[in-house]
């Protein structure tokens, strides 16, 4: 509780711009490489190298949804037992890399996936330049992205008629820091990419103030928000993208 207080105390007195700085954020990827993984749960197991998958070669056909509710797929690398069977038989990477609606499971094309390299396919990176900027990530605003209709990602691939749960409320997150503003959480924006089963209730308790330790460090350890803003969606270097009216920053 001293050390709490002793930190707090010297917030008080320096500007937001040092709050900033005494968090540990993460070192940020070339924006080519944002959001890039390597899968690699069983492939060094088996002899293989990993594989290297690429969030924004995918975000541009398919919302977060698709993947990870309609196809399993957890949230958490490397927590999801991916198969070489389980992909010829049409399930996870296997739905869509059939032959048909992406290159299929055959030798020929193994490299594609098993090569080991967080930056494979780094030059079709270029073509996204066009789409609308942003300061940190894959400086790519996705959510205007998708308002303009510049990008048109699938939300179902599995249901032919479904449409999404318009829910539009959005959250005042009051701050327990003194000097830093509140946060706002738009239900709309991530309607776009994301299911209500993505969040609730595994990562928040639905109920209004029930989810307890909701704080800044534990997003920094992958909770809360931290499971998908530290490597895939927008960073929390982007103190503005979810305290608007923060200053000195």
């Amino acid at each position: 509780m001293k050390r709490r207080a002793y930190i707090l105390i010297i917030l008080l007195l320096i500007p937001v711009a040092g709050a900033y700085a005494f968090w540990d954020l993460p070192p940020l990827p070339p924006p080519e490489e944002y959001g890039n993984i390597l899968i690699n749960r069983l492939s060094e197991k088996n002899g293989q190298k990993p594989v290297t998958f690429s969030h924004w070669i995918h975000r541009v056909k398919y919302t977060c949804r698709v993947c990870h509710l309609e196809l399993e797929f957890n949230m958490k690398v490397n927590s999801t037992e991916i198969t070489e069977e389980a992909n010829k038989n049409g399930r996870f990477c296997g739905t869509c890399h059939d032959g048909k609606t992406a290159f299929g499971h055959t030798r020929e094309n193994c490299k594609k996936c098993h090569n080991g390299d967080i930056g494979y396919g780094k030059e079709k990176f270029e073509k996204l330049k066009k789409l609308p900027t942003a300061p940190y990530g894959n400086k790519i605003e996705w959510v205007m992205a998708v308002r303009k209709g510049l990008i048109k990602p699938k939300q179902s691939i599995l249901e032919k008629d479904y449409k999404p749960m318009h829910f539009k409320k959005p959250l005042r997150l009051e701050a327990a820091w003194t000097m830093i503003p509140p946060a706002y959480f738009s239900h709309r924006k991530h309607g776009y990419w994301l299911d209500c089963a993505n969040c609730h209730p595994d990562i928040f308790n639905i109920k209004k103030k029930t989810t307890k330790h909701f704080e800044m460090i534990y997003n920094l350890e992958g909770k809360f928000c931290g499971v998908c803003h530290l490597k895939v969606a927008f960073p929390m270097d982007d103190c503005k993208g979810c305290h608007p009216d923060i200053k000195g920053y």
